[in-house]
């Protein structure tokens, strides 16, 4: 090399971008360069923070399966039965006792969904829709236990 040269060093050069506040990519609207390359499409995808509309159908699952226990117990003190085998004997050893493992049991199933959210299932149907078919099946649970109520009076 001779000594007329001029030798940049380019390492504390800054080629990024600022950061902007609305980012194409974040929103769907432009592409990345490897988006068919991309290892997430291949399986399942965990992360750390789930988006808020999973969020909200999470809270409102936990929130109707509540609802559901509550409306049950006014349901059976009004005449009604369970139908559900393994509820009834729950009722029957006592309504903490019922509660306590209904929430459980739908919490712990909820929490396994979300952390699978991105898994497929068959034919394009991933966890997170079973959530959103769950969340339909406890309304209209909850809206047919309201009907029970006032049909019986309460």
């Amino acid at each position: 090399m001779t000594t007329n040269q001029l030798v940049i060093d380019q390492r504390q050069w800054e080629r990024r971008a600022e950061i902007s506040f609305v980012c194409p990519y974040q929103l769907g609207i432009k592409q990345g360069r490897r988006v068919a390359q991309r290892r997430s499409d291949r399986g399942a995808v965990y992360v750390d923070q789930y988006g808020w509309r999973l969020v909200v159908c999470v809270l409102a699952i936990v929130l109707f399966s509540a609802t559901d226990a509550f409306l049950t117990i006014n349901i059976l003190s009004g005449g009604g039965t369970e139908l559900n085998y393994f509820m009834a004997i729950l009722i029957e050893e006592g309504m903490q006792k019922f509660v306590f493992t209904k929430l459980a049991l739908t919490s712990l199933a909820v929490i396994m969904l979300t952390i699978h959210h991105e898994v497929r299932l068959c034919a394009g149907i991933r966890c997170r829709h079973l959530l959103y078919i769950f969340l339909s099946g406890y309304a209209c649970l909850i809206s047919y236990e309201l009907m029970l109520l006032q049909f019986i009076g309460m």
